[in-house]
């Protein structure tokens, strides 16, 4: 059956065709995502959800979505989006973060060149019949130092733009290297040191705890008099407030703002202040853009249907529709190491630890360690997922830590995890044949050979005689079929276990009369996903 879409906002009828062309049942319905009830009442019916900002996908929509998948936002901010309740659900939130890129960046240099010149206020003036040519005198960009808060990709084409109106910039980004400040042509300073000598001012981070109130009153105070500001990214960056006085004080020369702490910005300290340019958020409205960012989600949630790939996701590791193809196999062994252990842990788990050796090493192993991670979680919360699982496990306050080696051993990669308990401690490797086929190939440190099934027994027993004997005899007189068996040990006389592929899932009593017989320390059933 073809994946459902509801495509719930304002999309162009390309964007929609596109998911036609790809083979997916499209509802192309704009009214439903200002009417709360009926979205609702539909929700359950469809595995996307594409939107742009009316639509509201609150916890409560989240809890009737009961088979969605994805949810697309065409456009950059996600603020209508529960992310965190959609990640307990296990939906990936995607948005389009570059299909905008240039037509915010570009409006950005526009308020930047507007309250230079006071252009707004002249063109006010001007059609009211006033000749006011002496009142509105600017300044120019060229030679002016640039102050440049958030470096990304918004940032970085700001920045290209600015060194083109050869302005002087300086970049504040945490997550901005010596040698990619270098490649941009930008200067790398501390947030203090932008602040204290930058002319103008222009932000282009995300809203988050710690960009929260970046220009907070107290940062405001530290900026050079006569710098003017400008805000085309978030609202709430900066204090508003603040600003509003330190322009009124004249510290402030001027201020553009297209965006507000509260929207739609209906009353706010910056209006009617001279010299400060306001918009309606209009950062990402231009046709080009729009058209953008709706082709651009509908292929997103068309190849995650249809291939898996995932691709800018907020709440999980990007996946190719390449890498997808290729790490298949590793993500079922992922998931099937993951099960192994979570089967078999009985009290909560403290500590994970994934280790990549060969060629699984340069895969995209934040994917891996999801697959891992819903894995183990899956033996208690079967509805968990990738996307959900390490949500669960933060919120348990399990520490999980990652290891890459290069190749060793036979084997041209593999996967090992590693779990620790109060009580105990865990660990099982994996690795893929040729065939595509996951393995098992070492339990508690002793070497194996087991094919993964979807029915399997696993013994524990001190290295005697009669071990295979009394399993194969057990099995045979109760009817369960073995499909294949595989022995290990670490030693003569030492630790010993077993991994049987059985045809069927074995009765608790055959269970209890392998046990009976007094040669094995633990029977556990085990199911995996094998398909």
């Amino acid at each position: 059956m073809a994946p459902k879409v509801l495509v719930s906002d304002k999309l162009s009828e390309t964007a929609v065709q596109i998911f036609r062309d790809r083979g997916i049942d499209v509802t192309f319905d704009p009214s439903i995502g200002k009417d709360k009830d009926k979205l609702l009442s539909v929700i359950g019916d469809y595995d996307g959800l594409a939107i742009r900002s009316a639509t509201k996908v609150t916890e409560k929509v989240i809890a009737a979505a009961t088979n969605l998948k994805v949810i697309g936002r065409a456009g950059i901010g996600v603020d209508n989006v529960d992310i965190p309740a959609a990640s307990r659900k296990g939906i990936i939130v995607m948005n389009t973060p570059f299909g905008n890129s240039i037509t915010t960046a570009e409006h950005a240099i526009a308020l930047m060149f507007a309250v230079a010149r006071q252009i707004p206020e002249a063109n006010a003036s001007t059609h009211a019949g006033k000749w006011e040519k002496s009142k509105f005198m600017g300044v120019e960009l060229t030679g002016k130092t640039l102050g440049v808060i958030g470096a990304g990709n918004i940032g970085s084409i700001v920045i290209s733009r600015a060194l083109g109106l050869r302005m002087k910039v300086l970049a504040y980004d945490p997550f901005l290297s010596e040698e990619r400040a270098k490649e941009i042509g930008v200067t790398k300073v501390e947030l203090e040191e932008l602040l204290k000598r930058s002319d103008f001012i222009t932000l282009h981070v995300p809203f988050t705890e710690k960009t929260a109130n970046i220009l907070s009153a107290e940062n405001l105070a530290k900026t050079k008099k006569g710098v003017r500001i400008i805000n085309c990214a978030r609202g709430g960056l900066v204090d508003e407030a603040a600003l509003a006085e330190l322009l009124k004080s004249g510290h402030v020369a001027g201020a553009a703002f297209d965006v507000f702490s509260e929207e739609p910005a209906t009353d706010n300290p910056l209006f009617n202040l001279p010299n400060v340019v306001c918009t309606p958020h209009l950062g990402a409205a231009t046709t080009e853009a729009q058209e953008n960012v709706a082709l651009q989600v509908a292929e997103q949630m068309s190849d995650y249907l249809l291939t898996g790939a995932v691709t800018n996701a907020l709440n999980m590791p990007s996946v190719t529709a390449e890498e997808a193809a290729v790490m298949g196999p590793w993500v079922k062994l992922a998931e099937h190491l993951g099960a192994f252990v979570g089967q078999l842990t009985e009290e909560p788990i403290d500590e994970i630890t994934i280790t990549y050796n060969g060629v699984v090493k340069d895969m995209n192993v934040q994917a891996l360690n999801c697959a891992v991670i819903a894995g183990i979680m899956k033996a208690t919360n079967p509805d968990v997922n990738m996307v959900s699982a390490p949500i669960i496990a933060k919120e348990r306050g399990v520490e999980i830590s990652t290891v890459t080696q290069d190749k060793t051993g036979v084997f041209d990669g593999y996967i090992r995890l590693h779990v620790k308990t109060a009580l105990k401690e865990r660990s099982i490797a994996g690795t893929v044949f040729s065939d595509g086929k996951p393995r098992f190939i070492q339990i508690k440190g002793i070497n194996i050979d087991a094919e993964v099934g979807a029915h399997m027994l696993y013994t524990t027993n001190h290295d005697v005689p009669g071990i295979i004997g009394a399993l194969g005899q057990t099995m045979g007189e109760n009817g369960v079929n073995i499909a294949n068996f595989t022995l290990g040990r670490n030693a003569r006389d030492g630790d010993a276990i077993a991994l049987l592929y059985l045809d069927d899932q074995p009765p608790a009593p055959v269970l209890d009369k392998l046990m009976a017989t007094g040669l094995f320390q633990s029977v556990r059933p085990l199911r995996f996903d094998a398909a």
